[in-house]
């Protein structure tokens, strides 16, 4: 798997977060966690989840941005020959494959998302790519919470509009999909679920 060792990961989103500090750092180490967690009773690699977890809102580094972040994060780690990791910048935010999913605005140009739309439907999603449409709905910046909490969240900073159930409906999904695999709730294994979501 092209993807960094977990020394360059962690030195790679330290570095980011010099340039553009915010809770998106910590959402991306809840990321990580979850990833490793799941990915330890999944039979996919526990290390290698955790990296790409950290990385997966690299493009965040550039500023406050909107979706243009996953292809600012895919363009940095492809230029850094980690392909894989670049990848999952990209597809952990698409559970579903259109781009009319996507709440609120796009920051893209047109011929950059043409771009990303393409490379969307021309991946045949893996269980890595699944994974982190999972755990990105499964962290906030304060830990790991139920799903219902991140989306509900998230559906009041931007909005919804008339691909939102659908797109719930596909994370469940892939949340049934682990879980089958797992023999159990993911629940069962990511920790602090009850204190992040409840506040206590």
């Amino acid at each position: 798997m092209k993807i960094p060792t977990l020394d360059e990961a962690e030195k790679l989103l330290s570095e980011a977060e010099q340039r553009n500090p915010g809770p998106w750092v910590a959402h991306s180490k809840n990321v990580a966690l979850a990833a490793k967690c799941i990915a330890e009773h999944a039979s996919l690699d526990a290390e290698a989840a955790y990296v790409l977890g950290l990385l997966h809102d690299i493009g965040r580094q550039e500023g406050v941005h909107k979706m243009r972040h996953t292809l600012d994060g895919f363009k940095f780690l492809q230029g850094l020959r980690f392909d894989d990791a670049a990848r999952i910048c990209i597809t952990h935010s698409f559970v579903l494959k259109t781009m009319d999913a996507h709440e609120g605005r796009w920051d893209c140009s047109t011929e950059e998302l043409e771009f990303i739309t393409d490379f969307v439907n021309a991946t045949e999603f893996d269980d890595y790519d699944k994974l982190f449409q999972l755990c990105d709905a499964l962290a906030i910046a304060e830990g790991i919470c139920l799903i219902e909490k991140r989306i509900v969240n998230v559906a009041l900073r931007v909005g919804v509009n008339n691909q939102t159930v659908a797109k719930w409906k596909a994370l469940f999904e892939v949340q049934t999909y682990f879980e089958q695999k797992m023999g159990q709730s993911i629940y069962k294994v990511l920790p602090g679920v009850v204190e992040t979501t409840f506040g206590f």
